[in-house]
């Protein structure tokens, strides 16, 4: 699939077939995550993958949503504190270089024909006391990964460029 036709078929899916994907299918999207740019090549992210039911219990707590139950796995993409890159102003950029390897996760886990969603609206504390985080990793999206219950892509309401593009100033 070529690159504009996969970025327009990557969705949130929100009900999932109940397989467990195998290790080499995960590490292809954890090797995407992985290879993702970072600020100053810090790379100030963990990632933990969760398969084991009482894991998956703990954080679906953290997330009370019936359909995010449905997922076989969950990966937990952590921000670390202490190895990301700070602006000269203090702008921590471990949100940042999170987003960008989620984002890589998520596109190679289209790629591959799974399905992913970002979760970013949980309960952060009972995440990182059901994954047991020193206090300079932060949790910052759950990403539920398996195959989709449904293949049917849903149309995407984007604003056209019109709207979000300014050339040399606001």
């Amino acid at each position: 699939m070529d690159f504009k036709s996969l970025i327009k078929a990557r969705h949130s899916v929100r009900k999932y077939k109940p397989e467990v994907l195998s290790d080499e299918l995960l590490n292809e999207v954890l090797d995407a995550g992985r290879i993702a740019p970072t600020a100053v090549n810090k790379q100030p992210f963990v990632f933990i993958v969760l398969t084991e039911k009482e894991k998956l219990d703990a954080i679906y707590q953290a997330y009370p949503r019936e359909w995010f139950a449905t997922a076989p796995q969950v990966i937990v993409i952590c921000g670390d504190h202490q190895a990301s890159w700070k602006r000269n102003d203090g702008k921590d950029h471990a949100d940042i270089d999170v987003a960008i390897a989620t984002d890589h996760m998520t596109l190679r886990a289209a790629e591959l024909g799974l399905g992913t969603c970002w979760v970013c609206n949980f309960d952060v504390e009972k995440a990182t006391k059901a994954l047991n985080l020193p206090g300079h990793i932060e949790p910052a999206v759950l990403l539920p990964i398996g195959r989709p219950e449904e293949v049917e892509v849903p149309p995407k309401k984007r604003k056209p460029l019109s709207d979000i593009v300014r050339f040399n100033g606001y």
